[in-house]
């Protein structure tokens, strides 16, 4: 099915609170998709939680619950989190639900019937908090390549999955498919530091703790994280089920986003669970990177964590989406400070859009009564250059979206808005109401308007709530004038009416007082 779009996002490890970085993967998933509902097309977004392994167990000892209690309460938390930032996803799967627990047996059992899988001995170095073996070249500094901690000898009885399988289809499969993974750099990493050591076989069982899904004919093994863990995005769907309808109907999945600590899981191991099933690969698997602070990553132990719940009650869901998105690259790690913060806020969002609407419908109002002009479609010279930026960056965005460059695809969007507060100033309607240029006026009035709508459609899958607002405020109510297909056209609107009088959809911060509150909400976190 070509109208169709599939995204997920990594379940996430309920071991703590959610802060910005795991908020930051949700709302590219949601953006994303809200973008090709917006298209047309028949959008389907995945979450949920990864809630087995030898960390969660442990917690749940620690606070005196059974490790079910304490999942179902985590994921209780990232449901409210997930509808508090206005997150559309259609499924939510815990990996402890038994519609995800009898096809990992399944699957198991298919690859040990097909000599995928075999029992071994495995000694290594583990990490416990990442639940990975690594091997003596793979540790930096003798520490954890993932998290940098310490790292533990263990000997055990497992299972082993055959990767060196597979590792020619991948490369063949890597190289033949330059879409596969994004951005184009993470693919020689992984042929570089993993694959061309040589890969190991991957260890999918253990018998050192309890909590996980038993192999069904060695019941004292439980499956290993990443057995487990990954396949959600076909279980979820409903592979090896009774009814399989929605996943003929979504897999391959069109986007799966990843951050980069979880790269190798996603780029190797996963492709070849899929290879070893028969299935087609995700068209897209896009690793993005962190949301860092000045010091460092974000951490509880360094007192510099921000949790979105704290930007959205002060500052709105639109304004801690937008900052998201704008301020982190998906190919470099991006930096929250609250100087940043406070400055898209006052500049982007309050002196750039919220500005430009208010001055546009106030100039409506007063020279107009309200009505916006009809226009005949013969732009005057500034207007057709006008006309001719904006569609520019409308295909602008389509290109850097398309490439999964949601910064820069923001800033095509911010682009427009400038270019309409400037079109405001070189057209300068005072005058033209002052000399009776009348005709002049009335196009001017219509660009205007018409670009506040083109504006609110393009910022409509990251900011539904600001899109809303402005479509309303300048009398947008058809769904003809609101969708994809007319964005770029000019001369549809007729018979429109402003509201009498503009609502500031963002209002001016105290610099200095939003800094410091932020700056002591973050060392109170």
């Amino acid at each position: 099915m070509d109208n169709k779009f599939y995204v997920t996002t990594p379940i996430y490890y309920p071991s703590g609170r959610f802060h910005i970085g795991t908020a930051y993967t949700t709302i590219l998933a949601d953006s994303l998709k809200r973008y090709h509902i917006l298209k047309g097309e028949d959008s389907y977004m995945l979450t949920g939680t990864d809630e087995h392994g030898q960390k969660i167990e442990t917690k749940a000892l620690e606070l005196g619950k059974t490790p079910k209690e304490y999942v179902d309460e985590m994921a209780e938390i990232a449901k409210k989190l997930w509808e508090k930032l206005d997150i559309t996803y259609d499924d939510f799967i815990q990996t402890t639900e038994h519609r995800h627990k009898k096809i990992v047996q399944k699957i198991f059992n298919k690859f040990m019937e097909q000599g995928d899988i075999y029992k071994g001995e495995y000694e290594g170095l583990y990490c416990v908090p990442c639940e990975t073996y690594f091997t003596e070249t793979q540790l930096i500094n003798g520490k954890c390549p993932d998290c940098g901690r310490e790292v533990i000898k263990m000997k055990e009885e497992a299972y082993f999955f055959n990767m060196k399988k597979y590792v020619d289809n991948l490369l063949k499969y890597y190289e033949e498919n330059p879409d596969f993974i994004k951005p184009e750099y993470r693919k020689n990493e992984m042929i570089n530091n993993f694959i061309k050591p040589g890969l190991e076989d991957l260890c999918v069982t253990r018998t050192s703790f309890d909590w996980g899904i038993k192999v069904e004919k060695d019941p004292k093994h439980v499956i290993y994280v990443w057995l487990d863990a990954l396949t959600n995005y076909i279980t979820a769907l409903g592979y090896m089920s009774e009814d399989e309808t929605k996943f003929k109907k979504y897999w391959p999945a069109d986007l799966q986003i990843v951050g980069k600590d979880i790269a190798r899981f996603h780029l190797i191991y996963w492709p070849i669970f899929l290879m070893a099933l028969d299935l087609p690969l995700p068209k897209t698997i896009l690793v993005h990177n962190w949301i860092m602070m000045k010091d460092g990553k974000m951490s509880k132990s360094k007192g510099n964590v921000v949790y979105p719940e704290t930007l959205i009650d002060r500052y709105g869901i639109d304004a801690t989406r937008y900052f998201i998105l704008r301020e982190v690259p998906v190919s470099q790690d991006g930096i929250f400070t609250p100087e940043a913060f406070i400055e898209r806020y006052n500049y982007d969002l309050c002196n750039d859009l919220s500005n430009l609407l208010n001055r546009t419908i106030s100039m409506v109002n007063k020279y107009f009564d309200g009505k916006v002009p009809n226009y005949n479609g013969t732009p005057n010279e500034v207007d057709e250059e006008f006309e001719k930026y904006t569609r520019n960056q409308i295909e602008l965005f389509e290109e850097k979206l398309k490439e999964y460059e949601i910064a820069n695809s923001l800033q095509a969007i911010w682009n427009i808005i400038s270019r309409t507060n400037k079109y405001i100033d070189e057209t300068a309607p005072w005058v033209l109401a002052k000399e009776e240029k009348q005709e002049k006026l009335e196009a001017c009035m219509y660009h205007l308007i018409e670009n506040l709508r083109k504006i609110a459609i393009l910022i409509n899958p990251f900011m539904k709530e600001t899109s809303d607002n402005i479509l309303r405020q300048i009398g947008v109510q058809t769904d003809e004038l609101k969708n994809w297909e007319n964005l770029k056209k000019y001369s549809l609107l007729k018979g429109i009416k402003v509201i009498s009088q503009g609502e500031p959809i963002f209002m001016r911060l105290k610099v200095e007082e939003e800094i410091e509150y932020l700056k002591n909400l973050i060392k109170k976190q």
